[in-house]
């Protein structure tokens, strides 16, 4: 029995949606693609077992998580520059970008609020997934949520 129909419509239906998922994981479109194309090779190679005993889309968002965090563990704390500025440039205030304040996060804490708020998993789910024990999970949380919310009210600290 040939699976590659079914494999070529799962893709098709969910690419999008794990793209933004792993985007959302790494703060770069380029990291999120090879991610997603990663996973989905693996998914490929397992895909009648997979089909028929598991989720896909679950086992999929679990791979993506999972080379993720083999990625970062591997950099640790190496960050690449796309474009070398050729001068310094001035500094503006501008209101900070949930975003870009997600990104600034270290990428552990970030994996948490990712698999906590967008993906709605429960602390035990993350720990799973994270390779971490529950408690950790909350306390990465915990420092990651203090973090967002001391760049959005730099006031707060004040009192």
């Amino acid at each position: 029995m040939d699976d590659a129909p079914d494999f070529a419509d799962f893709a098709a239906d969910r690419i999008d949606a794990l793209f933004r998922y792993a985007y959302m994981l790494t703060g770069n479109p380029h990291d999120a693609a090879d991610l997603v194309q990663e996973a989905m090779v693996r998914l490929r190679s397992s895909w009648p077992r997979v089909r028929r005993k598991h989720n896909p889309e679950s086992y999929v968002r679990t791979t993506i998580t999972r080379l993720h965090i083999s990625v970062w563990r591997r950099r640790r704390r190496e960050h690449l520059a796309w474009d070398v500025p050729e001068r310094p440039q001035p500094v503006a205030e501008p209101p900070p970008d949930l975003w870009d304040e997600l990104a600034k996060l270290p990428k552990r804490q970030r994996a948490v609020l990712v698999l906590r708020y967008y993906e709605d998993r429960s602390d035990a789910e993350i720990a799973e997934i994270l390779g971490i024990s529950p408690g950790t999970v909350r306390s990465q949380a915990s420092r990651a949520l203090g973090k967002l919310r001391d760049t959005v009210n730099p006031l707060r600290n004040l009192r």
